[in-house]
């Protein structure tokens, strides 16, 4: 009799442990799925925006072409810079990518539009706020998430940056119809894409890189 329900213990132990051990396995495999996840976000993260930063880029060099032919020159300055602080983005994702395994990835340059230079700084103010509100606080999140730390540094900079672009292009449209307001010079930090308008920092704000490294983009050039 007590045999038999030694037995009967002995059967419900093992039966329990084979549960218990099943179940872990599967959280364990779960919790792999979830992170596998949340790495492919990342990175699907990383590929917008570098299709988004190779849009702008090309974008503000045609809109830098379309202020040169409507004689602002102080304008196409403002563009050159900003195509070259967007392709300083481009290249910082391209980077993070590489980094997680994607090194072959190829940005899309999606179609736009080319209007007047009015209406090309109000597209771009647009853009850019959209970029720095919305877009980017949000791949921060997922890279966070992640503890993808090239990836945050790489959205934090393009966050930071585009911030100050909307503020540039704000500024440059309000004093459209009165050019001697207009910056002259622009200076482009090579780090993060931050810029300066007539006189740059010391050190960058947003990422410390000293300002001879700076890259000028001027009226006389």
């Amino acid at each position: 009799m007590f045999k038999k329900y030694r037995i009967l213990i002995l059967s419900f132990v093992l039966v329990t442990g084979f549960f218990s051990c099943s179940q872990k396995q599967n959280k364990t495999a779960a919790e792999q799925t979830s992170s596998q996840q949340t790495e492919r976000k990342t990175v699907t993260d990383l590929k917008a925006a570098s299709d988004g930063e190779a849009t702008a880029s090309a974008k503000y060099a045609e809109y830098a072409k379309k202020a040169a032919k409507e004689g602002l020159p102080q304008i196409e300055a403002l563009f050159k810079a900003t195509s070259k602080a967007e392709a300083i983005h481009l290249a910082n994702h391209l980077e993070a990518l590489s980094g997680l395994g994607v090194k072959d990835y190829k940005a899309k340059v999606d179609t736009f539009e080319v209007k007047s230079t009015a209406e090309n700084m109000k597209a771009a103010i647009e853009g850019e706020t959209g970029e720095s509100t919305s877009m980017y606080p949000q791949y921060i999140k997922d890279a966070n998430a992640d503890f993808e730390d090239e990836a945050v540094t790489s959205f934090t900079y393009a966050e930071g940056a585009e911030k100050d672009h909307a503020k540039l292009y704000s500024e440059a449209l309000a004093n459209l119809k009165n050019p001697k307001k207009l910056a002259t010079s622009y200076y482009v930090c090579p780090t993060c894409g931050f810029v300066y308008a007539n006189e740059p920092a010391e050190i960058c704000e947003l990422c410390k890189t000293p300002a001879d490294q700076f890259i000028e983009f001027s009226t006389a050039h």
